[in-house]
């Protein structure tokens, strides 16, 4: 029997968030066992619940020949971003997971709308450049790689998320989470600066920082 062709899928999760990791997955599959993840039924992430996505693990792994991911906190993205940006960031995460594996083909839940610009990016940084790589925007809807790549990277930022609950933690990390909003303004009255799991080169954070600022200036006037 010959050797199997290797399927990449790649997604991220946790890419706008305020507080937590952005985390990113390289998932792995032999051409054999397509077939199988596709009557698994995974979905992009975002269509199925918390329950839903801890059950496709265990199934996702059994099928997987290989799974890499990689996390970045919010303290390492505060760092990188003096120098570059996010796209760059994940891109050359991409590259890495993509070399250290070297499948024969790639798909990739393109982060820019421009995929021609975003799809050479990737191949700039391959070690192999005759690899078939695919990259669309909403990938994860398409093809079963990708959607178990962006379940296990989901799952992945939750549980990172979860264990901040001993901040007393309790929401999605999104500026669009009231729950998030109120804990980073009660953490502000009671703190002079945010914690490390908060992003403090988002624009959130620094309009929150940059309000106490003023108000405790205006306080001395």
């Amino acid at each position: 029997m010959g050797v199997q062709m290797l399927v990449m899928g790649i997604d991220e999760a946790g890419r706008g968030p305020v507080i937590g990791p952005l985390v990113m997955c390289g998932y792995v599959i032999e051409g054999k066992d397509s077939i199988r993840l596709k009557k698994l039924g995974v979905k992009d992430s975002k269509k199925l619940s918390h329950k839903q996505r801890i059950n496709f693990v265990p199934e996702l792994k059994k099928l997987s020949s290989s799974i890499t991911v990689h996390k970045l906190t919010a303290k390492e993205i505060d760092s990188m971003r003096t120098t570059t940006n996010l796209n760059k960031i994940e891109i050359k995460i991409m590259q890495g997971i993509i070399n250290k594996i070297e499948p024969d083909k790639i798909i990739i839940d393109a982060i820019q709308s421009d995929v021609e610009k975003f799809h050479n990016y990737i191949m700039s940084g391959l070690n192999n450049k005759q690899v078939e790589l695919i990259c669309e925007n909403f990938a994860d809807n398409k093809y079963p790689e990708v959607s178990a790549a962006s379940v296990i990277a989901k799952v992945e930022r939750d549980r990172e998320v979860d264990m901040l609950k001993h901040y007393g933690f309790r929401g999605s990390g999104y500026t669009s989470d009231p729950a998030t909003i109120a804990f980073l303004r009660k953490w502000l009255e009671n703190n002079k600066t945010f914690p490390d799991f908060v992003r403090k080169s988002w624009i959130t954070s620094q309009e929150m920082i940059k309000n106490r600022e003023q108000k405790t200036l205006r306080s001395f006037n």
